[in-house]
């Protein structure tokens, strides 16, 4: 028989200490680009508006009053305008990037866009329509 799974597993952290290898893949051992920073983004807002999704609905099934109720309760608050454009913008970003990020991604899934360059200038593209349309957004 052969060596055990554990004897494997010292060799190789064994040799890998001799040789002064750092664990990999490490974050510290890459240099950040837009792909990397969309990618990572993109998962979390994903996270993000399916977390912020289902609170709404648990709150909206739990919560003793109806909808109209708790929005008088946010108008009688009187925000500024300022607050209330900043906090559309804050809803609206994760939403535009989400989506726009998504179609970047269905364009990948059939093919197309791969070069590195495509691949940076599609980010760019992403984040300008993402800005621009949380801007849009805001504004209403």
């Amino acid at each position: 028989m052969g060596t055990s799974a554990k004897e494997e597993m010292n060799k190789f952290w064994t040799k890998n200490t001799r040789l002064n290898r750092p664990v990999s893949p490490h974050i510290s051992i890459y240099q950040w680009s837009v792909p990397m920073l969309l990618s990572i983004s993109h998962r979390g807002t994903g996270v993000g508006l399916s977390s912020g999704i289902s609170a709404f609905a648990l709150a909206a099934l739990v919560l003793p009053e109806s909808y109209p109720y708790y929005l008088d309760l946010i108008h009688s608050m009187s925000f500024g305008p300022q607050f209330l454009a900043f906090s559309k913008f804050a809803l609206a970003f994760p939403v535009a990037f989400h989506t726009f990020n998504g179609v970047r991604h269905l364009i990948w899934d059939v093919g197309k866009g791969f070069k590195i360059p495509e691949v940076y200038r599609s980010g760019y593209v992403v984040i300008a329509l993402t800005v621009l349309a949380s801007i849009g957004l805001a504004a209403m």
